[in-house]
């Protein structure tokens, strides 16, 4: 067994591209109800737009540099580790019996997860449109989100191997 990992992502809660857009349409709005509101009489409701602006502003930022979760496959396994409070999730390749390719769901909005348990499935997903979908013995299916779902399938087969 190698030490060296055969696949490593790592997915960042921020960098999502419809949540980027979402927030700087509402940073946009507050500046232009700010430079309305700025030459009326309240001054001071302007000001509070414009603070809400750079506010917005500054917290797409920082998330960009929040880790949501990290995957790798190493030594016939998958690790996945995410934020400070999430526990480690070891997935053992010896007991998956399929592993597919697909998307992660026909949603155009989706919400990042992290080992979310529902209707038999076990979801990881923070960005992008692919998954692969690992059945384990039991039946119990595990849906990875990944923007780089040919190298991780890749690696996945190669483990199993």
């Amino acid at each position: 067994m190698s030490e060296k990992p055969q696949f490593i992502e790592k997915q960042y809660l921020g960098r999502e591209w419809i949540p980027i857009t979402i927030r700087l349409m509402l940073a946009m709005f507050c500046f232009a109800a700010y430079t309305f509101n700025f030459f009326t009489d309240s001054t001071e409701k302007a000001d509070i737009l414009a603070v809400a602006g750079f506010g917005i502003i500054t917290i797409s930022i920082i998330m960009g540099f929040f880790l949501h979760f990290r995957t790798r496959v190493i030594n016939g396994s998958i690790l996945i580790d995410g934020l400070w409070t999430t526990k480690l999730v070891k997935i053992d390749l010896n007991s998956i019996v399929k592993v597919e390719k697909g998307i992660y769901s026909r949603y155009f909005f989706n919400n990042p997860v992290y080992n979310l348990h529902q209707k038999g499935t076990i979801r990881f997903y923070t960005s992008g449109k692919d998954a692969i979908h690992l059945t384990d013995r039991d039946g119990l299916v595990y849906v990875i989100g990944t923007r780089h779902i040919n190298e991780l399938y890749r690696a996945i087969q190669e483990e199993m191997k």
